[in-house]
């Protein structure tokens, strides 16, 4: 379907995403312990990107179940 190339390259970029949404997510929990949010202020900025998160980390894990990469789905 698509190649192997391609397919890496839009995971490395996809994964990235996820990386600096994770950041994202440590720092405002970082800013609630130190008491700069209040924790309806930190789960309404952290609760819009769970299902951008999720629908991220799942087209990748179904791009690599197509293309026959179950060692890479397992991790």
């Amino acid at each position: 379907m698509i190649g192997d190339v391609s397919l890496f390259v839009f995971s490395l970029f996809d994964i990235g995403a996820l990386l600096f949404l994770t950041v994202f997510v440590v720092i405002t929990l970082s800013d609630l312990e130190c008491d700069y949010l209040n924790a309806q202020q930190c789960c309404s900025k952290l609760n819009k990107w769970i299902i951008p998160e999720i629908i991220a980390q799942g087209f990748v894990t179904i791009l690599m179940l197509i293309e026959w990469h179950w060692f890479f789905v397992s991790d």
